[in-house]
């Protein structure tokens, strides 16, 4: 199994509150148990080094659950 992030994590999706006209743009990708986010902006880094940030599913769920409030 490969430790690279981008080679594991799937399903990488735009959020719905990208700001489409200032290139605003957050996607996230999903692995089981794991929730990674990284910035479209950053695109012209090559996929292997571009940075990504992980959480835990519960994690990131409990932090759209606040942001919902």
């Amino acid at each position: 199994m490969t430790n690279n992030w981008h080679d594991r994590m799937h399903d990488w999706h735009k959020s719905t509150y990208t700001h489409w006209e200032e290139n605003a743009c957050v996607e996230v990708g999903a692995l089981p148990g794991m929730v990674g986010v990284r910035d479209t902006k950053q695109g012209a880094i090559p996929a292997e080094t571009r940075p990504i940030l992980v959480f835990p599913a519960e994690s990131f769920n409990a932090f759209l659950d606040h942001l919902a409030r």
